[in-house]
């Protein structure tokens, strides 16, 4: 599992995602900037111990109503080879040094671990406590899970991962909708799906779909 390092990051994720939410078409907040807290999330591991992987949650107070976005950023301690149009930046970690931080849509290493997730092959992580699941995250799978999700694209309040070769598609939630009595409702022909819980920002607690699906 995964090790939480409680150390000092510069720029801090928050900064980074300030400048990054603006140029994203899901964005919804103030033209001067969002204006970011943390409202939740969750980890995931890497096989391979080296690829950080984690969604973050965050509320935005910057716009005529609050919005809550889902963020799922892996940190890297080199560059990914085309994967430039995904930086968000590089940061400093206390422990581990210069991070290359990526929207995790288009990190391959994500795109293996959040179907596996789904399929029930890997279990979520507390975000800020090592070796500690998360139990808050809920998924469920009604047949086989495709692999080879390979494209991600953006649309108004979410980004749609695609395997073409299995012609599956997996939308992962971006603008962040409370389920009506916390119980998120899946469209008859869902597959699977991943939900989760945060806090809004006045301080009670929503849950709803993180990702969904489709095959």
């Amino acid at each position: 599992m995964a090790v939480i390092h409680h150390t000092t990051v510069k720029p801090t994720k928050l900064e980074l995602l300030t400048s990054w939410l603006p140029t994203r078409p899901w964005y919804t907040g103030g033209a001067g900037g969002p204006a970011l807290a943390r409202a939740g999330g969750f980890r995931l591991d890497d096989p391979q111990g080296a690829v950080g992987i984690e969604f973050i949650v965050v509320n935005d107070t910057s716009g005529t109503a609050p919005a809550t976005y889902l963020v799922p950023l892996t940190y890297r301690g080199a560059p990914l080879d085309g994967a430039e149009h995904a930086l968000l930046g590089t940061m400093e970690h206390g422990v581990l040094g210069r991070r290359w931080i990526y929207d995790g849509c288009h990190d391959p290493v994500l795109l293996a671990e959040l179907p596996a997730l789904i399929g029930g092959r890997v279990q979520a992580q507390d975000q800020n406590i090592s070796d500690t699941l998360d139990p808050d995250v809920v998924r469920s799978c009604a047949g086989p899970v495709p692999d080879g999700f390979t494209t991600a694209t953006d649309e108004p309040e979410a980004t749609v991962l695609s395997a073409p070769a299995h012609g599956a598609t997996l939308r992962v939630q971006r603008v962040l909708r409370p389920a009506v009595d916390d119980a998120p409702v899946l469209a008859t022909e869902a597959l699977g799906h991943v939900a989760g819980a945060w806090d809004l920002p006045d301080g009670t607690r929503a849950r709803g779909l993180f990702a969904v699906l489709y095959a």
